[in-house]
């Protein structure tokens, strides 16, 4: 058979769908817009394999619109206009169910062909879905984003995994023949990378290798007939994440041998470019932070540098950032700090701001004390003078710890000798 499992035990209801019930269970967002058949237009986003594709053609069934697919890989602006014009052909004057185009990887869209469905959009000659594996803030047009809900798709749990795996077993027409019995699965996970699709093509290689109808599938066997080695990379796969965590943790290990070697084989592999510059952005602040500040700055630079200039030669500017970074000290004060501080306020809740520090824009709030003892810093020595920012209930709470390294260490200090011992610096 030559159509693959993954599509042959594709779910055409709603019910049948496994995993995102945020979305799709009984109080889910998709579901509330199906029962109204009020769908509107809407980019969904997560890993490979996590049912976008389903989901989409599902809703367009259980709607009873019509559907058009499109893949932005090999769809130009004319492809899109022809779809469009049989689009307004379907839909009459007084019908709500307008028709739903569905564009797949709609982040490998140029510019010019994200314009060219604004219109459509905007005139509601069609109900656009969209699917992507790249956050759509960065590759899709903020007018277009503008009029679309972004859904977002969780990798799928092991649980889902399990139950697809069972599912493929026991109902398609061809493993429901044969006597197969999961005896471990650890390898078929492993291998998936948390990707349905792949874990379903997985699973047929290893059942339909087999010449006996009795099939026990251990992860030796799955190691043994699985070839994972065909593909260097690849930027829409597992070997997407492996490679970028590989990647980051080399500069945050201060390799910079590896991690140039990582930024090498993202480049081979046609990796965005962006998307490198981006992750080296947060980097340079999770990362080094103020153990040295001019990190963030060349690593901002770095990101307009690319944008500008393109492939072949943004390769360099990244690989100098790269090594920048990589041999720069590191500091995850700023993170903690904030992961700190974000703690806090969901335990203590809105707590009042201190009278001294409230803004009194109005001759009433000033009656009532707004700013009233509010001491202005550089009206004395040193640009400082002591008095309490925090809210009561979190007087003396230590949120920034300095990292050890020379510049921190130099806040440390400078911080110690203002506050002498209220924040154990």
């Amino acid at each position: 058979m030559s159509i693959p499992l993954a599509e042959r035990i594709r779910p055409k209801k709603l019910d049948d769908y496994l995993s995102q019930k945020h979305l799709v269970g009984k109080n889910g967002t998709l579901k509330a817009q199906l029962s109204t058949n009020m769908l509107s237009s809407m980019i969904f986003w997560g890993p490979p394999g996590t049912g976008k594709t389903t989901l989409a053609t599902i809703l367009a069934e259980e709607s009873n619109r019509p559907f058009y697919a499109l893949s932005a890989i090999d769809s130009g602006v004319a492809a899109i206009r022809e779809v469009i014009e049989k689009a307004k052909k379907s839909t009459t004057l007084f019908s709500t169910k307008n028709p739903i185009l569905f564009i797949d990887e709609i982040h490998r869209f140029s510019k010019s062909q994200q314009d060219s469905l604004l219109k459509a959009v905007e005139k509601g000659w069609i109900t656009l879905f969209g699917a992507t594996t790249e956050n759509p803030s960065f590759e899709v047009i903020p007018a277009l984003l503008s009029r679309c809900q972004v859904y977002t798709l969780n990798p799928f749990t092991k649980k889902d995994l399990e139950q697809l795996l069972s599912r493929a077993i026991l109902e398609d027409e061809l493993l429901s023949k044969k006597r197969i019995k999961l005896k471990e699965t650890a390898a078929l996970m492993r291998l998936s990378g948390g990707d349905a699709r792949k874990l379903l093509n997985i699973l047929e290689l290893v059942v339909l290798s087999e010449s006996s109808d009795a099939i026990t599938v251990t992860n030796d066997m799955v190691l043994n007939k699985v070839q994972n080695n065909t593909v260097l990379y690849d930027k829409t796969g597992e070997q997407h994440y492996d490679v970028i965590s590989a990647f980051i943790k080399s500069i945050r290990g201060s390799d910079p041998n590896a991690a140039v070697y990582w930024l090498a084989r993202m480049v081979e592999g046609g990796e965005d470019l962006k998307f490198i510059a981006r992750r080296l952005i947060i980097l340079a602040s999770e990362d080094i932070g103020n153990a040295n500040p001019t990190a963030l700055v060349l690593a901002n630079s770095t990101f307009q540098a690319v944008t500008t200039v393109g492939y072949p030669e943004a390769r360099i500017v990244l690989c100098q950032c790269v090594v920048y970074l990589a041999s720069s000290p590191k500091s995850n004060a700023s993170y903690m700090a904030i992961k700190e501080a974000q703690q806090l306020v969901k335990q203590t809740g809105n707590l009042a701001v201190p009278l001294a520090i409230r803004n009194a824009p109005t001759k009433l709030m000033q009656e009532l004390g707004y700013g009233k003892q509010y001491q202005y810093a550089h009206d004395f020595d040193g640009n400082f003078v002591k008095q309490e920012f925090l809210p009561e209930q979190l007087k003396g709470q230590k949120i920034y710890t300095p990292g050890n390294n020379k510049k921190e260490n130099e806040f440390r200090t400078y911080l110690k000798n203002l506050w002498k011992d209220k924040y154990d610096y």
